[in-house]
């Protein structure tokens, strides 16, 4: 049973609440809130009971919350002994599918609102440790300025005793009100001084209040009430279980005005297809080379006339993003048409706090670089024209449909005919304006997409002296917490060329900034002139700094957020249809390209009937978690001064992607016997490179990465000198029975190191390892052999020591059809 602290500024002297979170069978719920009454009366008969209330989940009205504020703990400790108690459990014990309690200490009473339209908002958040007075005191000045708010009817802050995690329980006259507020771009100000507690974890769960009995006795029971409407679109659900949604079989996107209607006139598919990706920005581009260097009969079509030519929102290119150009055969173009970026320099309120290089990182297979997208969009379409694959541009996607076997999508040409294209399966690539995510009705949930924020870019020629090749940023807190400003600048190709981030004026966030905006909203407006990028580097940069050249600008709001789900059926989103981020950070196309590395292998492999049955829901399951986790750490970087982890190392390998992991994933595992591994990369995690690799009749050294490259997955069979020739064969044997069922996806390799004496093998290639350095970089340190299986995405899928080749097969067969 948890407990929750009470907070000294404000608590009752030892009162305590407690929570009691239900799940109900389906079609038991009033049948729930009628025992639930009866049983009330009771409880409110023991010693020591103050109040309690019934509120339900607007997500899910299965599930229900059993709040109650008690004296002091003997008095909880009391109704535990109570007939009450039996009572209680009787009455709700057939009618629920499961529950959980905690204990919450209060910090102030709850009275009045018994009307049946209040709600309760519980936002929960982590605290890091030695930060929990500051975090109270921020919490004390947005409580005061939020006096006032219409419909906030009270709130309190709730601790988990020897936990870093916070609660604030508030109660709101409406749903209504609630969501208001949330919508309203004031929140921001108001909540300033908690944002850098409410960006990297953050949940948010809202109730509907049904019932609140009299404190010695029952009062206003309210009549039965029908299920409430849908949650807002980011309100988080509770962690119950949901009954997933009926599967939609025809989508179909708002229809569009009157003006844009186009005659249904029917032309011929240009070429049968067996994907069709929506969007021709780096994700859906990526999309397309991964199906098409897999064989699959892909077409990618963009609303867009012509391809970007000038700058755009995403510079940085990560360095795990340079990893799968390696792969893809485009990492040198991408060099020769970038630049270098060699660290970052913080400020905060004008004194420098940090400066970080990032060269010399013997982890980093390559430097973090700069590169515009437009250049990026050039060098992948390049990649994908050289398969045989054109993008379609001029095409737009006005609806589809799906069933069982596929997707029937309608596509509108530019120059007027309306088309239906049969594919397998759809991609959504389409940005932050997703027809797609629309039409699957897609909802963001989350983080800080409550904050809509509107920024302000340029790229301009700064007469400052900073050190080469170094992002730049400038933040100012206020002594009282308060976030107030944030600027920036990343080194463009060119002399003191930068990239400008910032958010917009004042003025510009008082008219078209403000007014409510949905979650995962985005929108451009009029470019800002020289002045305005000259005002935000006076006000947060270098004093006597002048900014010149403005050679592009933008403008535009964006509500930062992540969608409930990354399928529906046979339709998926990758990127921007999928999350949306600030522009600082560089994580918004670096992410996108991952959804699309992580999802093409898996669907090529449906679309040849080669999947294993649920490969297909792992995207969601991989990525969403790594995407969520991504925008909460953009928006940390973005609003805060968060630079403060103890290894600046280990931070950036987790901005460039290089640490992201999928080690909570079905799709992974291991066998790992007596000895077992000591370190090396853990199920999920990228497979690391390794060089100084030998092989005959090859004149140079060669890397793991040489193995791995290319649409399959590797088998990595490691041998030292204690493995001896028997044992050798048997993996040949094992090699040659895997590359056969697996139908070649899996191709297998032997790694031998110092010592190992190899008999003749035909079906099992062999290299070797003289300095036994892939032994030492994959936790490999006791005698004997072990095995991993690197996926074609890279990130290792299983290892098993000693090998067994029951525990492979189990592994690739949640895989491949075998």
């Amino acid at each position: 049973m948890t407990t929750l602290e009470e907070r000294p500024a404000t608590a009752h002297d030892g009162a305590v609440r407690t929570l009691l979170r239900m799940r109900v069978r389906e079609g038991c719920e009033q049948a729930f809130e009628d025992a639930w009454r009866e049983a009330a009366a009771q409880i409110a008969a023991v010693p020591g009971n103050v109040k309690q209330e019934l509120l339900r989940d607007t997500a899910d009205p299965r599930t229900f919350l059993v709040a109650a504020d008690w004296a002091d703990r003997a008095a909880v400790d009391g109704f535990g002994r109570s007939a009450a108690r039996e009572t209680l459990t009787a009455a709700l014990r057939d009618l629920r599918e499961d529950a959980d309690r905690s204990t919450f200490e209060v910090l102030y009473g709850i009275t009045g609102g018994e009307q049946a339209s209040h709600v309760r908002v519980d936002i929960s958040t982590r605290v890091a440790p030695g930060e929990e007075e500051a975090f109270e005191r921020a919490y004390a000045i947005v409580t005061d300025r939020l006096r006032g708010t219409k419909g906030l009817v009270r709130e309190e802050l709730l601790r988990e005793p020897d936990s870093d995690l916070y609660h604030i329980f508030a109660e709101w006259e409406s749903d209504e009100d609630f969501r208001n507020w949330v919508e309203d771009p004031s929140h921001a100000d108001q909540s300033g001084p908690l944002i850098r507690w409410l960006s990297v974890f953050f949940q948010r769960k809202l109730y509907e209040i049904r019932f609140r009995p009299q404190e010695a006795g029952v009062r206003g029971v309210r009549a039965a009430a029908p299920a409430p409407a849908a949650a807002p679109a980011d309100a988080a659900t509770v962690a119950a279980p949901v009954a997933p949604a009926p599967r939609t079989e025809a989508v179909v996107p708002p229809p569009a005005p009157a003006g844009d209607a186009r005659p249904p006139v029917a032309v011929r598919t240009r070429t049968a297809a067996e994907v069709l990706v929506v969007g021709a920005g780096p994700a859906g581009l990526t999309a397309g080379i991964e199906l098409a260097r897999r064989g699959v009969a892909v077409r990618v079509v963009d609303k867009r006339p012509e391809a970007s030519s000038q700058a755009d929102k995403a510079i940085g290119i990560h360095c795990r993003t340079m990893e799968i150009w390696e792969d893809q055969g485009v990492v040198t173009e991408a060099m020769d048409a970038g630049s270098w970026l060699h660290g970052q320099t913080v400020f905060v309120n004008g004194r420098q706090t940090h400066q970080v290089d990032w060269s010399g990182l013997d982890e980093l297979p390559y430097a973090h670089l700069g590169l515009p997208q437009y250049e990026t969009e050039r060098i992948l379409g390049g990649r994908l024209r050289a398969l045989g694959v054109e993008v379609e541009r001029g095409v737009e996607l006005t609806g589809f449909t799906q069933d069982d076997e596929g997707v029937t999508a309608t596509l509108a040409h530019a120059d007027g005919p309306v088309e239906e294209a049969r594919v397998a399966y759809l991609v959504g690539a389409d940005g932050a304006s997703s027809a797609v995510r629309a039409a699957l009705g897609l909802t963001f949930e989350g983080g800080l997409s409550m904050f809509p924020q509107l920024f302000m870019l340029g790229d301009v020629d700064v007469d400052w002296e900073m050190p080469p090749g170094h992002l730049v940023r400038w933040v100012r807190i206020e002594d009282d917490g308060d976030f107030t400003g944030m600027l920036v600048c990343v080194p463009l190709r060119g002399r003191n060329r930068y990239r400008v981030a910032t958010l917009a004026p004042q003025r510009l966030r008082d008219t078209i900034g403000s007014g409510v905006v949905p979650p995962g909203f985005w929108k451009e407006y009029d470019p800002p002139g020289l002045a305005d990028i000259q005002a935000a580097i006076d006000d947060l940069g270098p004093a006597g700094t002048t900014a010149s050249n403005l050679r592009w600008a933008s403008i535009f709001r964006v509500k930062h957020g992540i969608v409930d789900r990354y399928r529906e059926g046979r339709a998926f989103v990758v990127g921007d249809a999928a999350h949306l981020h600030p522009p600082a950070g560089g994580q918004g196309m670096n992410t996108g390209i991952q959804d699309a590395w992580n999802l093409s292998w898996k669907l090529a492999l449906a679309v040849r009937g080669e999947a294993a049955p649920g490969l297909l829901d792992s995207y969601d399951a991989e990525r969403r978690p790594a995407g969520r986790a991504i925008v909460d750490r953009a928006v940390a970087i973005a609003f805060t001064d968060e630079m403060d982890m103890e290894d600046e190392k280990a931070q950036f390998l987790l901005e460039m992607q290089m640490t992201m992991n999928y080690a909570g994933s079905p799709l992974v595992g291991e066998e790992a016997g007596r000895r077992g591994f000591d370190g090396g990369p853990e199920p999920g995690h990228r497979a690391p490179d390794v060089t100084g690799l030998r092989r005959f009749g090859v004149a140079h050294d060669l890397r793991v990465f040489d193995l791995t490259r290319g649409p399959h997955a590797t088998l990595l069979l490691s041998a030292d000198a204690s493995v001896g020739a028997e044992e050798l064969e048997e993996f040949e044997e094992l090699a040659a029975a895997l590359r056969r069922d697996t139908r070649g996806q899996v191709r297998p390799y032997l790694v031998a190191g110092p010592g190992a004496v190899v008999p003749p093998l035909v079906e099992l290639p062999v290299l070797t390892d003289p300095d036994d350095r892939f032994r030492a970089a994959y936790g490999i340190t006791e005698r004997g052999a072990a095995a991993y299986v690197v996926r074609p995405d890279g990130h290792v899928g299983f290892r098993s020591r000693p090998v067994r080749e029951d525990a492979l097969r189990e592994h690739l067969a949640g895989v491949y059809a075998v």
